[in-house]
C-alpha cells in the first residue's frame, strides 16, 4: 500500500488501514477489504483474499484520484477462535469494543487488552479505531466457502444477505467417578449426555429446511481414560436465512439438552455468545456491484452468505456489500481451499468497475 502511495496505520484493534486519498481532503470514504486472521488448520484464501484484492484494484486505479476517498481495511480479528468472540476488529470500526469484551480471556487466561498491548497497541485509545468520517459504504470482497458458484459455473456472485447466527457455550455437569467400579445404572456421565445432544442438534438441523446447526468443539473432564467424566463443554453454532426460523431451531436445541440432562440426572448450562440477525445488503451497493459485474462482462448472480463476515458488523453504521468468488469444490477453513485464477482477475475488474459505478453517482 504504502509503495501505491497511500497512507499507511494500524489502529489500537489491530486493523491494518491504508488510504488513498481522493480528488479533495475532506471526500467521503469508500471502505474495501476483508479479515487477515484465520481457523486453526485453514486454506490460504479466506479472509486475506479480500483484502490483497482491494489493494489490486486500488493499483488498477493507476495513481487516479476519485470523488471519494478510498480506505482499505485487513480487520485484525474476525474468526473468534482465540477469545471465542468473533469480529473484533470491525467491531471497534463502530465503536462497540466495548470494556466487558476486551476483558475475554482466551484458554491461557489472557484478556483481549492484554493481547493487544502485547502487539504493542494501546486499548485505551481504541475510540481512535471508530470510523469518524463520512462513508459512502463498505464493499467486501471474499471466497464463498461453499459450493453453489462452482456447481453453477460462474466465478462471481453478489451477496444479497448475510444470514443470522447464534453461538453459544454449553455445559453439562454430572459427576466424575471411577470407570471400573461404578456400575452402569449409577452414572451421571456428562459424555453420555453430551453425545446424545450433539446427534439431536444434527437431528434438527435435518428436519429443518435451510437450518444448519453445527458442534465444533467439545471438552471433557477430568479428561482421563478410566475416569467417568465429571463435565463435557461444547459449542454450538447455529444459522438460518430467517431469525424467526433460526431462533425458533435454537429453542427446540437447547430444550432438547435440558430434557437430557434432566433424565440422566445432570445439570445443564447455557451462554449464548453471539446472536446476530440476518444483515440485508444495501439495495443500491447492490445494483452497484450488479451493474459492475455486467459491464465486466461476467454473469449475475444473487446470494445469500451462509457465513459472518465483517461487513455484518459494519452494516450498523454504514452501508454494506459483498462480492463473492467461487469456491472450488465448496471448500474452505481447510488447506485444500483455492481460488482460480481467472476468477481472482474477474474481481479485481468487477472491483474496478464498482469504482466507475459510484464515480458516476458522486462526481
Amino acid at each position: 500500500m504504502e509503495s501505491l502511495g497511500m497512507s499507511v496505520s494500524v489502529d489500537s484493534a489491530g486493523n491494518l488501514r491504508g488510504l488513498h486519498q481522493g480528488l479533495h481532503q475532506d471526500a467521503p470514504r469508500l471502505l474495501i477489504g476483508s479479515h487477515l486472521d484465520t481457523v486453526p488448520c485453514a486454506g490460504a484464501f479466506d479472509g486475506v483474499l479480500g483484502v490483497v484484492l482491494s489493494i489490486a484494484v486500488v493499483e488498477s486505479l493507476n495513481g487516479r484520484r476519485l470523488p471519494f476517498a478510498i480506505e482499505i481495511v485487513g480487520f485484525s480479528e474476525e474468526e473468534g477462535v482465540r477469545f471465542g468472540v468473533p469480529f473484533i476488529g470491525s467491531r471497534a470500526l463502530i465503536g462497540t469494543l466495548d470494556a466487558a469484551l476486551l476483558e475475554k480471556k482466551d484458554a491461557h487466561g489472557r484478556t483481549v487488552a492484554q493481547a493487544i498491548r502485547d502487539f504493542g497497541l494501546d486499548p485505551s485509545r481504541m475510540s481512535e479505531a471508530i470510523l469518524k468520517e463520512q462513508v459512502l459504504g463498505y464493499l467486501e470482497f471474499h471466497i464463498e466457502q461453499g459450493p453453489v458458484l462452482d456447481e453453477l459455473g460462474l466465478p462471481l456472485g453478489v451477496v444479497e444477505a448475510i444470514v443470522g447466527q447464534t453461538q453459544a457455550r454449553v455445559s453439562f455437569r454430572g459427576r466424575a467417578n471411577h470407570a471400573g467400579t461404578t456400575p452402569m445404572h449409577l452414572r451421571h456421565d456428562a459424555v453420555g449426555a453430551i453425545a446424545e445432544w450433539i446427534l439431536a442438534v444434527e437431528s434438527e438441523a435435518r428436519a429443518t429446511p435451510g437450518l444448519v446447526a453445527t458442534v465444533g468443539q467439545m471438552e471433557t473432564f477430568p479428561g482421563a481414560s478410566n475416569v467417568i467424566a465429571g463435565e463435557a463443554r461444547a459449542s454450538l453454532d447455529v444459522r438460518h436465512a430467517s431469525d424467526a426460523q433460526r431462533t425458533a431451531g435454537v429453542d427446540r436445541i437447547l430444550s432438547a439438552a435440558k430434557d437430557i440432562a434432566e433424565r440422566r440426572g445432570l445439570k445443564f448450562e447455557c451462554s449464548v455468545t453471539e446472536d446476530q440477525q440476518t444483515v440485508a445488503c444495501d439495495p443500491n451497493l447492490v445494483l452497484a456491484v450488479e451493474k459492475a459485474v455486467a459491464h465486466a462482462g461476467f454473469p449475475l448472480h444473487r446470494m445469500t452468505s451462509g457465513a459472518g463476515h465483517d461487513a455484518m458488523i459494519l452494516a450498523q453504521k454504514v452501508r454494506v456489500a459483498m462480492l463473492f468468488l467461487r469456491s472450488p469444490s465448496g471448500i474452505s477453513h481447510h488447506p485444500d481451499e483455492r481460488v482460480l485464477p481467472d476468477d481472482v482477475a474477474a474481481a479485481v475488474n468487477t472491483g474496478l468497475r464498482f469504482l466507475e459505478e459510484l464515480e458516476k453517482l458522486h462526481a
